[in-house]
C-alpha cells in the first residue's frame, strides 16, 4: 500500500502549490451513509480551493434522494467515455459510473479530490490517480440492518445478502482509513475533518466544524 503523500501548503494567495495531490474516495456498504457524510462535509469544505467534491456521472436518473450526480443514459455515457471525458469508469449493480477527468487534473495540480467510490473500482482509481486514500465507512451490523429495513427498498433476503457483503475485505489499495458511521453523521464528519488536518494540514473554518 502506498502512504499518504505530503500535500504542498497553499501559497499566500490561497492557490495550490506544485506537486501531485491526492484522491480520497469514500466507500462502504449500502446504508453506510456515504452520501449523508458527503452532504455534511460539502458546506464546511467546498470553499477551500485545494478541495474538489467530485460529481460522478451515473446511468441513473437523479431522484434527489441519492448522491448529486450527472445523470446520463447509456449511449451518452458511452459517448463521454469515447471522448476521454472520464478518468475512471466502472460497472456496478447494473449501472455505469464515471469520474470526470477534471478530478484528475485537480489532483495533478496538487489538489485533493473527494468522491463517493466503489470497492470494485479501487484498483483502477489507484492506477490512474496514483495517490489514494480510501475512507471506509463501517456501521454496526444491527444499525445497518435497521437502516436498510427503514428505507424499504429490499426484501429481508436481499438485506441479509447486503449485510453479508458488508463484511467483505477491501482490496489492498491506497491507504485505508476506517471511520465508524454507526451514530450521528457529525461524529463521522468530525473524524473526516481530523483526517484532513492530520494528513494534509487542512482545517475547516471553526464556525463550520460542528
Amino acid at each position: 500500500m502506498s502512504g499518504v503523500p505530503a500535500i504542498a501548503s497553499p501559497d499566500g494567495d490561497g492557490m495550490m502549490g506544485p506537486g501531485r495531490g491526492c484522491f480520497i474516495t469514500i466507500v462502504g456498504p449500502s446504508g453506510a451513509g456515504k452520501d449523508t457524510l458527503l452532504n455534511w462535509l460539502k458546506p464546511r469544505l467546498e470553499a477551500d480551493p485545494r478541495l474538489m467534491f467530485v460529481r460522478r456521472a451515473v446511468t441513473r436518473d437523479a431522484d434527489g434522494a441519492t448522491e448529486d450526480h450527472a445523470s446520463l443514459d447509456r449511449d451518452a455515457f458511452a459517448a463521454h467515455e469515447d471522448a476521454g471525458r472520464f478518468a475512471v469508469c466502472w460497472d456496478a449493480h447494473g449501472l455505469r459510473y464515471g469520474i470526470p477527468t477534471e478530478a484528475l487534473h485537480h489532483v495533478e495540480k496538487g489538489g485533493i479530490a473527494i468522491a463517493n467510490g466503489s470497492r470494485r473500482a479501487l484498483g483502477e482509481i489507484e492506477r490512474v490517480f496514483g495517490d489514494l486514500v480510501v475512507v471506509s465507512l463501517t456501521v454496526d451490523r444491527h444499525v445497518l440492518a435497521e437502516r436498510l429495513a427503514r428505507r424499504g427498498r429490499e426484501t429481508a433476503d436481499e438485506i441479509e445478502k447486503r449485510l453479508a457483503r458488508s463484511a467483505e475485505t477491501l482490496p489492498d489499495c491506497g491507504r485505508i482509513v476506517e471511520i465508524d458511521n454507526s451514530g450521528p453523521v457529525e461524529q463521522a464528519g468530525l473524524a473526516f475533518l481530523d483526517l484532513l488536518r492530520d494528513e494534509f494540514r487542512l482545517k475547516a473554518p471553526q464556525s463550520q466544524e460542528a
